[in-house]
């Protein structure tokens, strides 16, 4: 018996007649954008009113982000990037506060979940579409809110719990277009040098979570040599295909889903786009469970890698301002901070370059900067990583907090920080 995904088959413009005055239309990170349907949006956001768009990383800049229909059609940012910074700070779209982990009970409670809006793969010929590159917090709308698909050809078709049936879906449209790809970033001499320090003290059978750019780039790379390593991660990146297809990473030691990868979502090149499609080897789960601090406490040898922009002698990270302005969010920091915490044998490596790019500001500061967000808080941190060594600051005193940080600081800056912690009787 075949199923009937024809009938519910329609233009982009098709979804307007789903979205209701005051409607929130919840859609999924980077690539779960469903790019033709919020074109019809845009079009008709005369037609609307008070029609909220949540969605946590952006990955293209468009009208409604910049509040051009007022009112009408409105974004709701979890995580400030390019597409979303600029128009935050110009008052023309919203900043919730999260960790990612409680996006869903987030959006239980301050939303309406009108309608999921995003993009998939094609249907298959049981009626399913997979959510592609994503589960995050979308997944948990699944059986729980009605659909509205951009089902694209190019979409990868991935497994895990991101699979909706035509049954759940309100109306879908039929596109062809090629996902937005971010080639792996070329690591810096200094992270070599800070990828190297973590990489020396991460241990055979470790499941580990690392984010995208030059630093975690380095320190997949540095993997090569390590046996049955095992990933649970927010985000999937380029940097772990070698160690997947050598064998590096098999998942053997894990103690949940065993042998498979999992993360809640994807964000790189067209090569990882192609390494997803049809993997069974990846399981893409929601975020309230892979980034629950206690499904990752369960992990033992967990290692967390994540950065930050500046620390204190307390040991407080701000991950999320630069100079006390805001620039992201905290993402799933602290969620795998107290994640690792909790882990037996686990390690949290929290890193950053000891100075910043001009050399004129250290990163080490006796205080953070006025206005800046506290991301992972002292009681959460274990090491902080400079390019100058590791500080371990779980349980350790205030005054051995500031020795060991003004020890990994850039030299030219440790004497009038050493003069500081003085100043602030914790030396």
């Amino acid at each position: 018996m075949s199923v009937d995904v024809a009938s519910k088959k329609m233009p982009p413009e098709g979804i307007l007649k789903f979205v209701p005055p005051g409607a929130d239309l919840i859609m999924p990170n980077a690539n779960g954008e469903a790019v033709h349907v919020l074109d019809a949006l845009e079009a008709n956001a005369d037609l609307l009113e008070g029609v909220r768009i949540h969605q946590m990383h952006a990955l293209r800049e468009r009208p409604y982000i910049n509040g051009e229909f007022g009112d009408h059609l409105r974004h709701v940012s979890y995580f400030l990037a390019p597409a979303t910074r600029k128009a935050f700070h110009r008052g023309q779209c919203d900043l919730v506060p999260n960790q990612f982990s409680e996006i869903p009970s987030i959006l239980r409670i301050a939303t309406k979940r009108t309608l999921g809006l995003a993009a998939s793969s094609l249907p298959d010929s049981r009626g399913y579409f997979s959510l592609g590159t994503n589960c995050d917090y979308t997944a948990s709308l699944i059986g729980r809110a009605p659909f509205f698909l951009e089902a694209n050809a190019q979409m990868p078709r991935t497994y895990g719990e991101n699979q909706v049936h035509i049954s759940q879906v309100a109306g879908w449209t039929e596109v062809d277009y090629p996902l937005i790809g971010h080639d792996p970033v070329p690591p810096s001499a200094i992270d070599e040098v800070i990828a190297a320090l973590v990489a020396e003290r991460i241990p055979d059978g470790a499941t580990i979570q690392a984010g995208i750019g030059g630093m975690p780039n380095a320190l997949l790379a540095m993997l090569r040599d390590h046996h049955e390593l095992g990933v649970h991660t927010e985000l999937m990146s380029d940097g772990l295909i070698d160690l997947i297809q050598s064998g590096v990473v098999t998942g053997t030691r894990k103690k949940l889903r065993r042998n498979k990868v999992v993360t809640t979502f994807a964000l790189g090149s067209q090569r990882l786009y192609d390494f997803l499609h049809e993997n069974s080897i990846v399981d893409l789960a929601p975020v309230d469970w892979v980034n629950d601090p206690r499904t990752i406490a369960r992990e033992p040898n967990f290692v967390s890698i994540n950065a930050t922009t500046e620390v204190d002698f307390y040991g407080q990270c701000a991950s999320e301002t630069i100079a006390g302005n805001y620039y992201s969010s905290s993402g799933g920091q602290p969620d795998f901070a107290r994640g690792a915490m909790y882990s037996e044998g686990g390690q949290g490596f929290i890193v950053l370059q000891s100075a910043t790019r001009d050399g004129k500001t250290s990163k080490i500061r006796p205080q953070l900067s006025p206005g800046s967000v506290v991301t992972t808080n002292k009681n959460l941190v274990d090491k902080i990583v400079t390019e100058h060594g590791v500080a371990e600051l779980r349980g350790k005193s205030l005054s051995e907090r500031a020795r060991a940080l003004i020890a990994i600081a850039a030299p030219q800056f440790r004497e009038e920080l050493t003069a500081a912690a003085r100043e602030m009787a914790l030396l």
